[in-house]
């Protein structure tokens, strides 16, 4: 059987997963603060509308939507414009966590709980068809839960529910550091997920590197290997030819 793959459209990354990510898939995008997994994870749902013609759900748990829009309409994505057309929703589930009103189209009136957010993101998905989404970030939903075992069956059912939707989706997660394969916050997120990419951010003399590892994707194979890359003013791209040593 050959499983079908989507296509990241992000320079050199497809290069170095053998074609892109198993359809219906969920995935954890890990690294630091200043590492880039934000941005990896909205250009994936920009491409997928500009290049594939898949719309997309970005749920925010971490920053507010319109804070969203405008950093990175310096990348020259529009994101408002594909939420006029129904290509893109954003589901505001940050403003009620910290007590803020909110005028978004797509809101999560309560702080955090599992079975608001995937009704949320069921009716987003019936209303604008969508095939790939994020979610930024599970860290936040970590400490909201506080409780590791519950934390895990939580993100396995938003994570399930996704797959059965036929999304194939990106969730973010913070780690303190990616020295000694620390690839979770808590240590249990990369459990849930069919693939887990490794963002580094990592200081050399008085110089900070960027380098990508797909840690692991099941299902497919894969670069075993640590690969550099830039952000640039157009987003990530992935040297796919070379290696971070």
């Amino acid at each position: 059987m050959v499983l079908e793959k989507i296509p990241t459209g992000i320079p050199g990354f497809d290069e170095i997963c053998y074609g892109g990510l198993l359809r219906d898939r969920s995935y954890l995008v890990s690294g630091p603060s200043g590492s880039g997994k934000t941005i990896f994870a909205v250009q994936y749902l920009i491409n997928g509308i500009e290049m594939f013609n898949e719309p997309g759900i970005m749920v925010a748990t971490e920053e507010r939507p319109q804070h969203i829009r405008e950093h990175f309409s310096t990348f020259g994505w529009d994101m408002e414009k594909y939420e006029d057309e129904n290509m893109l929703a954003i589901l505001d589930a940050t403003s009620t966590k910290i007590g803020l009103p909110s005028d978004e189209k797509y809101i999560d009136v309560r702080p955090f709980d599992t079975r608001s957010l995937i009704d949320q993101i069921i009716n987003i998905q019936d209303e604008i068809g969508a095939r790939r989404a994020v979610l930024d970030s599970t860290t936040s939903i970590g400490f909201a839960v506080n409780d590791i075992p519950k934390f895990r069956i939580e993100l396995l059912k938003i994570s399930t529910t996704m797959e059965i939707l036929g999304l194939t989706s990106l969730f973010t997660c913070e780690v303190l550091s990616t020295t000694g394969d620390q690839i979770s916050r808590f240590g249990v997120e990369n459990f849930i997920v069919e693939g887990n990419i490794v963002l580094y951010y990592t200081k050399s003399e008085n110089v900070r590197l960027r380098g990508i590892e797909i840690f692991k994707m099941r299902g497919s194979n894969h670069s075993k290997k640590i690969h550099p890359f830039e952000i640039t003013d157009k987003g990530i791209v992935v040297h796919a030819e070379e290696e971070v040593y």
